[in-house]
């Protein structure tokens, strides 16, 4: 695994979770749980594509 992947999905987090804390702040309870739910969205997207290249390498190790 790539460590740059590491920093980009701990990057996401840090601002989802400060935008998160400013929204509730302000009282934007919702806009605060749709950028949570952005940045879910977002990090799923970056592992979908991993586990898609690693399917991809297992199948070309095995030959399948």
């Amino acid at each position: 695994m790539d460590v740059d992947l590491i920093f980009r999905i701990a990057a996401i987090g840090i601002i989802v979770a400060v935008l998160n804390q400013v929204l509730i702040r302000s009282g934007r309870e919702e806009q605060a749980m749709m950028v949570t739910l952005a940045g879910i969205v977002v990090v799923l997207m970056m592992l979908v594509q991993q586990i898609s290249d690693l399917f991809e390498t297992v199948k070309s190790v095995f030959g399948l």
